[in-house]
C-alpha cells in the first residue's frame, strides 16, 4: 500500500482474500494464502524492477 500498488486487502472468514488495487480498480478474489503469497512476489517484483530502474 505504501507504493501505492495495493490499494486494500481484506480476509474473509473463509479464508479467501479480497484484493483492491486501486480505489477504482475492481475487487479480485484471491483463493488461499497460496495466491496472496503470489500477489507479494508480483508487488516486490514491480518494486525492486522500479528502483533499478530509477537509480
Amino acid at each position: 500500500m505504501r507504493h501505492q500498488l495495493l490499494h486494500a486487502a481484506v480476509l474473509t472468514p473463509g479464508g479467501q482474500w479480497l484484493v483492491q488495487h486501486r480505489a477504482e480498480s475492481p475487487v479480485q478474489l484471491l483463493d488461499g494464502p497460496t495466491a496472496i503469497v503470489d500477489l507479494a512476489a508480483e508487488i516486490q517484483h514491480h518494486i525492486r524492477t522500479t528502483r533499478n530502474c530509477i537509480r
